[in-house]
């Protein structure tokens, strides 16, 4: 680690104390009043200033220097280290329908719901692209952006764990949500831009045909990866009874396979069905070794910012000034 300042160009202040200093003391000399005769101050010509005078000068000048170094930012600075910048983006459409609600998944050995699993895989997703710029899209009966293409992953994250079931009109917009994916990637520039799509439904909701989506996918390069969620057949949905018990009734599952196939394949990308949390890990695995791309390697250095321990003792010499000046030191008019 090396000592040095992020602004030294403020250091050249430091050449300007001797000049006020210099002035100070002309003006200081200066006489206030005028006298008929020197014979008049010969008994107070040769008196100094008092010590407690000098001090508080003194106090003054140490408090401008600290301040000046302040400025300049001082800081320790740890050597470079190498990073990765991948160039991927990516954005997941997260169906947040309320048949995402059926239990048929479990975590640890407890039932949870399809969108808690799906939200648990992709956080585990999340922390294995660290270089990825990643983007979140909630539908149901519309799609709306949860979170814009970032670095910030744990922004990225907030905004996942903030997404619930009944946030968003029932329904399954499969296609508004595909092209909302692709109104956050057609502008920007990357070496790959993917779209992972989770759903347990087919499109019965929103203007835009999927198919018509995938469509502008490909025209603008863009791979999907579709995600069936969800068990085969049916699937156990939690229900309150008549004395308001939770109980489970089955319903069917019902995902368009078909079309999510050919999403998948017109764009480049790949179909899967996670009928369990394990299978639903496994998908992402198999995303995350696929989308790896050449890695551009950059240096950062990392600074410790020094500058609270120049301007906390400069703050309490101040006040330390201020109080004597105007207390057990005070001057007369």
């Amino acid at each position: 680690m090396n000592f040095n300042f992020a602004h030294p160009l403020y250091l050249g202040l430091l050449l300007l104390l001797p000049l006020l200093a210099w002035v100070r003391a002309r003006k200081v000399r200066e006489s206030a009043f005028l006298y008929s005769s020197v014979t008049l101050l010969r008994g107070v010509a040769n008196l100094k200033q008092s010590s407690a005078q000098v001090i508080l000068i003194r106090m003054r000048w140490l408090t401008l220097i600290l301040c000046i170094l302040a400025m300049a930012r001082p800081r320790l600075s740890e050597g470079t280290t190498s990073i990765k910048a991948s160039g991927v983006d990516i954005v997941v459409a997260l169906d947040l329908s309320m048949s995402m609600a059926a239990m048929d998944f479990l975590r640890k050995g407890e039932r949870v719901n399809r969108l808690d699993i799906a939200k648990d895989v992709l956080e585990g997703f999340v922390q294995k692209r660290t270089n990825d710029r990643l983007g979140l899209v909630a539908f149901a009966g519309r799609a709306y952006i949860a979170a814009p293409l970032t670095l910030d992953h744990s922004y990225f994250q907030l905004n996942l764990e903030r997404l619930k079931l009944g946030i968003v009109e029932d329904g399954t917009a499969i296609g508004s949500a595909l092209t909302a994916t692709l109104n956050r990637l057609r502008d920007v520039e990357s070496k790959s831009r993917i779209v992972i799509l989770m759903t347990d439904g087919q499109n019965n909701a929103g203007k835009i045909p999927p198919l018509t989506a995938a469509e502008a996918a490909e025209a603008l390069g863009v791979k999907i990866y579709t995600i069936g969620v969800g068990t085969k057949g049916t699937a156990p949905y939690p229900r309150k009874d008549a004395f308001g018990r939770n109980t489970f009734v089955q319903v069917q599952v019902d995902i368009d396979e078909d079309t999510l196939k050919e999403i998948a394949t017109s764009t480049g990308g790949k179909y899967y069905r996670a009928d369990n949390s394990e299978a639903l890990r496994q998908i992402y695995d198999e995303i995350d070794a696929l989308e790896k791309t050449e890695v551009e390697m950059q240096q950062y250095t990392r600074h410790e910012e020094l500058s609270a321990w120049f301007l906390l003792p400069a703050l309490v010499l101040l006040l330390f000034e201020i109080i004597l000046n105007n207390t057990v030191w005070r001057k007369l008019p």
